[in-house]
């Protein structure tokens, strides 16, 4: 069809396969829904507003909340349904897409739907950043940098983001420095941010706050890259349904603290027995999951989909060969998966 730009034509999907298990740690959702006093209360909300009525423009309502909560100016937030449309927004007005390899997939796919250049720097030795070649590299347009890292689940050191924040002001770039799993390594970046206005962060509700469904996230960085991405994004971009849910969680946010000592508790107790793996090696984390690298990820994939646990395959990604992603689950789920990976080595 040539109804579309050539750059379209032969687009990859997103790298995603649904699949059925029991135990689904597959998508690095949490393993908590939101809990039922406050379901009821945004169902309640939802029921009070008329549906008939356009939401908000951009969202007022929520970013003059988010403002106090946050000590951030209100015309430096941005709300949107996901930060992956952030990363959209971001990539159709930057010049330029610079990313790391490998990383979360998506910042390379919304570079090639937007049409915009795009570039990656490869990880060095044990998953670290190769800041002497990312700096020669950053020359200007967005750079994405995970922190916590996807899919390695690596933290990378303060004094990088600084240097990198540097060469973001030297160069008239943006460093956007991802926080999707900020909550399960007690960072934030918003000081980086605060003191230079060519940082930017992401971050969301999908993870930390139970809300993967709900699909809510948010930049915060200065006005003027504000205002750019708020423009790219169509007005009354945030519907009526996920504001009522996101005025109840700003409330009530008190639920989260337990969500993540739960979820970091089961991730140390998990990379603590997978040390004594006889084939598998998993990697430290500060996120909500696990890279664990296998002799086979194909084999090692299957056989734990056949005891009924989902997993996510990364083998395909470069210099993750043999590797599987596991979203930390509920300690049930956590067992069912120790069980399934220790069986393996003596199937």
């Amino acid at each position: 069809m040539r109804a579309f730009k050539a750059h379209l034509r032969g687009l990859s999907p997103y790298p995603y396969k649904k699949e059925e298990a029991p135990v689904k740690l597959d998508q690095n959702e949490s393993p908590f829904d939101l809990p039922g006093a406050l379901k009821e209360e945004a169902l309640g909300r939802l029921r009070a507003i008329p549906w008939n009525r356009y939401p908000e423009i951009h969202a007022e309502s929520l970013r003059k909340r988010l403002s106090a909560l946050l000590d951030w100016p209100e015309e430096g937030i941005v709300l949107a349904p996901g930060s992956n449309l952030l990363i959209l927004a971001l990539s159709l007005a930057a010049e330029e897409v610079l990313d790391l390899r490998p990383s979360f997939p998506h910042y390379a796919h919304a570079a090639k739907v937007a049409g915009t250049p795009y570039r990656a720097v490869p990880l060095g030795e044990g998953f670290s950043l190769d800041l002497k070649a990312l700096l020669a590299a950053f020359r200007g347009g967005v750079l994405f940098l995970p922190n916590p890292h996807a899919p390695t689940g690596a933290l990378f050191p303060e004094e990088a983001l600084r240097a990198l924040a540097e060469r973001a002001k030297e160069v008239g770039g943006l460093l956007v420095v991802d926080e999707a799993y900020r909550e399960f390594a007690g960072t934030d970046f918003r000081f980086l941010a605060r003191e230079n206005p060519h940082v930017a962060l992401l971050r969301t509700f999908s993870k930390a706050f139970s809300l993967g469904g709900v699909r809510a996230g948010y930049l915060l960085g200065s006005p003027e890259v504000a205002g750019v991405v708020r423009e790219v994004l169509p007005p009354f971009v945030l519907p009526a349904h996920t504001g009522a849910v996101l005025e109840v969680v700003l409330e009530n946010p008190g639920y989260v603290e337990k969500v993540v000592e739960e979820v970091v508790a089961q991730r140390e107790r998990v990379y603590r027995e997978l040390l004594a793996h006889p084939t598998w090696r998993p990697y430290p984390s500060r996120t909500n999951f696990l890279l664990v690298r296998t002799p086979d990820a194909e084999e090692a994939f299957r056989h734990l989909l056949s005891q009924g646990v989902l997993v996510r395959r990364q083998d395909r990604y470069p210099g993750l060969a043999g590797c599987l992603r596991v979203t930390v689950g509920r300690r049930e789920e956590m067992d069912a998966f120790l069980r399934a990976a220790f069986g393996v080595a003596y199937a």
